[in-house]
């Protein structure tokens, strides 16, 4: 019988509203959410459900919004008695994933990731930093784009989502030339980025640095079910590495095409997204077209996931 992956969302799925209706019909997910504003002390229930865009899409908002709402979605999954083999997430969503594994308490991972929202904002000046995605190259030519535009500053790769999608990151006029050099390299779409901060590359090592100071005040308990880390695609079991891995995480790649093909070789075939929106869900049926692939973000989807769950 194959293995079950829950995979947790990162910043940029967000939307107003994300949870409300989980948190209406189920009291542990509401209480989810009561425990976010609480530990935060500012009602971020009200922000997530009854806000605006603009105050959701601050990176020290977005983060703890989108582990509040994904924590929220998976409780009533687990009372449902499902119960992943591994987990993993996509940059903030690793923090999700090592709430659910039990390394991290909630409470403590809520205000960690607002924290870490700031410090990531504040590592690099509005305007000096980029993103961009390269589609329809392979991983290599982007690594290639990024070596040739670097005499413009600098760029990296910072997320290799799936085959022919890498986003790229670092200083504006090097992103800038790595875009136009995908081009010519006849990648199928090069295009900067919305974003407020050049994440996951070198520019943000003081965001780590910061990080790692709030890390330390925390206690991190056993881990109950393995995470898959976005630094190294590998299944952690050892809570004594997980705060090296998570500063780390900051400034490097995340690995997430890599880290599903290790969770594919360790004989997982079923992949439920949680929390909002269906990016992660993608980039895994682009990964691979034999997987089963699942998604809870509101009460329809994790109806219809616990009924294909407990149906197989």
């Amino acid at each position: 019988m194959g293995k079950l992956a829950f995979l947790f969302s990162g910043q940029g799925a967000q939307y107003v509203g994300m949870g409300k209706e989980m948190a209406a019909k189920y009291e542990s997910s509401d209480d989810v959410f009561e425990q976010a504003t609480r530990a935060l002390e500012f009602d971020i229930k009200k922000m997530i459900f009854e806000g605006d865009d603009e105050t959701l899409k601050i990176t020290e908002n977005t983060q703890p919004a989108i582990l509040t709402t994904s924590i929220a979605c998976a409780r009533p999954l687990l009372e449902g008695g499902i119960k992943p083999d591994v987990v993993a997430g996509l940059s903030l969503g690793e923090y999700s994933a090592h709430v659910l594994s039990g390394t991290i308490g909630f409470m403590d991972a809520v205000g960690l990731v607002k924290k870490r929202g700031k410090y990531m904002q504040e590592a690099v000046p509005v305007g000096k930093g980029a993103m961009a995605a390269i589609l329809g190259l392979d991983a290599k030519d982007v690594i290639e784009c990024c070596k040739e535009a670097s005499q413009e500053g600098i760029v990296e790769p910072a997320n290799f989502n799936c085959p022919g999608q890498v986003v790229i990151a670092g200083e504006l006029k090097a992103v800038e030339k790595a875009v136009e050099i995908a081009k010519l390299r006849e990648a199928r779409r090069a295009m900067l980025l919305p974003v407020s901060a050049p994440f996951h590359c070198s520019m943000l090592k003081s965001a780590g640095e910061k990080l790692a100071e709030e890390l330390e005040k925390i206690d991190f308990n056993d881990m109950q079910i393995p995470v898959v880390a976005n630094v190294n695609a590998e299944y952690i079991l050892d809570k004594t590495i997980v705060k090296k891995l998570l500063i780390r995480q900051v400034s490097n790649s995340v690995l997430f095409e890599a880290s599903i093909k290790n969770m594919l070789k360790n004989g997982v075939d079923t992949f439920v997204e949680i929390g909002p929106g269906k990016v992660l869900s993608g980039f895994v049926r682009k990964i691979s077209r034999e997987v089963r692939v699942l998604n809870v973000e509101d009460v329809d989807s994790l109806n219809k996931t616990l009924c294909e769950l407990k149906s197989s």
